[in-house]
């Protein structure tokens, strides 16, 4: 209630300007992290403040990244009131409707396209050289989470010296497929969940303040493949080779052959599976937040079918195979 109080009090130094009616605050939602967001009504519109405490988080890099999309032209809030000791921020309002809340059969090849206009449009003309690099330190530590926090954490799988020398030597893999691509822009969580939908400059894009200097390939493997909302393999395909088609009309780096290219979205959405694995179930033990928990078989699904695909692979597959003995046998419900 202490922050909630503070937060009324930052508001009211400058709710005269705004217009801001405080008794309209109300809470919007909250993400993975530290952050939280709340909607309030002003005298023409309606805004929304997150709450970013500095000992958590910074809003420093939310900032650096909007503004480097904003020069692109894509659809990003606007920026109105920052305080970074307090830890607030005052943003235009892009709607309560997400991709996730709308998108089915019928609308999603429309959606689908203006998503990856959009991207198309961020990877050419957003300069992301001074974004912090998608390195293998950074592809390793993320793939780690998968054994800490996933099988040997949730699922109590603790694997045997020499399965652990299999693992390492199928990440050593997927690093050096993932860091053979061409770099570029990304956002990390380009997914439905954080698009938008908006009547102009569809679509309205959020959580990017994590962006980074990395492969090409994966954000529109966050796209297609997404954590909360499942598709058939033609559609993800479909849906690929239209954004592969641009990329090259835009003189992105994406590969010339398409057969290659699927290969680098395959393999880079296999490095995310597996971090998003492994955050789903830290995000359950060390935070409390239960709720992602329930997606996680539809990663597992993600993951064997790429490991099946390719022999390099295998050590994996049968890791996988492993787990859904595990779930069948402990009654894992998610």
């Amino acid at each position: 209630m202490e922050r909630q109080t503070q937060l009324k009090i930052w508001l009211s130094e400058f709710s005269s300007l705004y217009g801001l009616k405080s008794d309209t605050l109300e809470h919007a939602s909250a993400d993975a992290g530290f952050r939280q967001y709340f909607r309030i009504e002003g005298a023409s519109q309606s805004f929304i403040v997150m709450d970013c405490p500095k000992e958590k988080d910074s809003m420093k890099s939310f900032v650096k990244i909007r503004n480097l999309l904003a020069s692109t032209g894509v659809n990003v809030p606007e920026i109105f009131k920052v305080d970074y000791e307090r830890g607030f921020m005052l943003l235009s309002d892009l709607g309560t409707t997400t991709y996730l809340d709308v998108i089915d059969e019928s609308n999603a090849d429309i959606l689908m396209n203006d998503a990856t206009n959009a991207l198309v449009t961020i990877q050419s003309k957003a300069d992301a050289s001074g974004l912090p690099k998608y390195d293998a330190a950074l592809l390793r530590k993320e793939l780690e989470l998968f054994p800490e926090w996933f099988l040997e954490k949730h699922l109590k799988i603790q694997l045997s010296e020499t399965e652990r020398k299999l693992i390492d030597g199928v990440f050593d893999l997927i690093i050096a497929k993932n860091m053979d691509q061409p770099y570029v822009f990304v956002h990390r969580d380009y997914m439905p969940r954080n698009l938008m939908v908006e009547k102009e400059n569809n679509p309205g894009i959020l959580d990017f303040q994590d962006a980074v200097y990395g492969p090409i390939s994966y954000d529109i493997a966050s796209l297609c493949r997404d954590a909360f909302i499942s598709w058939e393999e033609h559609r993800i395909l479909d849906w690929t080779i239209r954004y592969w088609d641009k990329a090259r009309k835009a003189n992105l780096p994406v590969r010339s052959d398409f057969g290659q290219f699927w290969e680098d979205v395959e393999w880079m959405g296999l490095q995310r599976h597996l971090k998003v694995l492994g955050i789903f179930a830290r995000l359950n033990y060390r935070d409390g937040k239960e709720k992602y928990l329930a997606d996680t078989p539809r990663f597992i699904e993600y993951v064997s079918k790429t490991a099946k695909r390719y022999d390099a692979l295998k050590p994996l597959s049968k890791i996988i195979d492993r787990i859904q003995n595990t779930e069948e046998q402990v009654g894992y419900t998610f």
